[in-house]
């Protein structure tokens, strides 16, 4: 025990002797959170939408109060009068309108008469998640356009009651579980493999190999202190990213040590995996150059970035096998959802499990002779 504990203090000492590692080992993530948490996943406003008006009788009229009425309250969409449709969709194109919809002409006459006119919609599609945004919108205002001035005194109509069970998440709140995450993977890949590496090129761990430690006590210590350090890592992320995004569900004692077994869980599979991967590594640009493939590889098919639900069949194979789809199922649970500590124990088991299987095999193939 004392020649791990020994181990132990060596790589402390070497991760606070070096305070740009364990800076740059938080900062990115806090980086990336605040960028994107405030770059995706809100609320379109102010979208440019051209209406070209060829009708201008009292049903047009009400269409124009409905764009109105968005304009002042949820300004999804601003609507500019135009008086040509070619114009229009020649705007559209040249990117100066994100859409632009036509009140045909007889529009009025049509809507009384009951022939079901139409509203032409041009919308600039070479980016989904606006026009999406303005399809769904408009489409919501059709419905309410059609819906008869005098309701009939006997409804006849199934109606959907949406019940939220939780309040709006922002996405920067979404984003938080996988910046801490992330964080403590780039805690791992730096402080652990990159450092493990570059130990073996500068000669050290040839005198590792000359002391009678053992080839179990090397692998337990050297994984032990990348666990430490991805710990601390984790929870100094875990309380400003939290912080930043207003959740307050790090007030709470409980919930806070609940957090904190679920960053150890996942610190613990990180370094272990990270170990397995450098245990036969003799060249110090090899973790370099894995770093953005394993970033790409295990970060983006966890549901860190956008839901799973949303990927291929493939896709999803690959992330119910990736340590950071549970690590971060498991923070969503506990900081978003507040679920409890019940419902990331699978979570925590499966950590536990490659952590300890990882583990095992970097043991096995760790080399006690040069």
């Amino acid at each position: 025990m004392n020649r791990l504990l020994a181990l132990v203090e060596r790589e402390l000492r070497k991760f606070f002797r070096s305070p740009t590692l364990m800076l740059t080992a938080m900062v990115f993530p806090l980086v990336q959170l605040v960028i994107l948490g405030n770059a995706f996943g809100g609320k379109i406003t102010e979208a440019r939408l051209g209406v070209v008006d060829f009708d201008h009788g009292p049903q047009a009229v009400r269409v124009q109060e409905a764009f109105d009425a968005v304009q002042a309250n949820i300004r999804t969409f601003r609507p500019i009068p135009y008086t040509s449709d070619k114009q229009a969709q020649e705007d559209v194109r040249a990117g100066r309108l994100d859409a632009a919809i036509v009140i045909p002409p007889q529009f009025s006459r049509r809507v009384m008469a009951g022939e079901n006119p139409a509203l032409g919609l041009v919308v600039d599609n070479s980016d989904q998640f606006v026009s999406s945004s303005l399809e769904t919108e408009l489409q919501s205002l059709t419905d309410a356009l059609n819906q008869p001035a005098t309701p009939p005194r006997v409804t006849q109509q199934i109606a959907l009651k949406i019940v939220e069970v939780y309040p709006f998440i922002e996405y920067m709140k979404y984003l938080l579980p996988g910046s801490i995450t992330l964080a403590m993977f780039v805690s791992v890949m730096i402080g652990g493999g990159l450092l493990y590496i570059d130990d073996k090129a500068r000669g050290v761990h040839e005198g590792f190999l000359v002391t009678p430690v053992t080839r179990v006590e090397l692998v337990l210590g050297l994984v032990t202190a990348g666990a430490i350090k991805a710990t601390m890592a984790g929870f100094v992320i875990t309380l400003l990213g939290s912080l930043i995004a207003g959740l307050g569900v790090i007030f709470h004692p409980l919930a806070l040590l609940q957090l904190l077994l679920m960053i150890l869980s996942t610190s613990i599979a990180f370094n272990a995996l990270m170990f397995l991967f450098m245990v036969r590594v003799e060249d110090p640009l090899v973790p370099r150059a894995m770093f953005g493939i394993l970033n790409t590889l295990l970060y983006f098919p966890s549901g860190a970035v956008y839901p799973v639900s949303s990927f291929p069949p493939w896709l999803r194979a690959l992330a119910s096998v990736d340590p950071f789809t549970y690590a971060v199922h498991g923070f969503k649970g506990l900081l978003l959802k507040e679920s409890g500590f019940a419902a990331v124990v699978p979570d925590i088991l499966f950590l536990l499990a490659i952590g300890i299987v990882a583990l095992a095999l970097a043991t096995r193939l760790f080399k006690r002779t040069l």
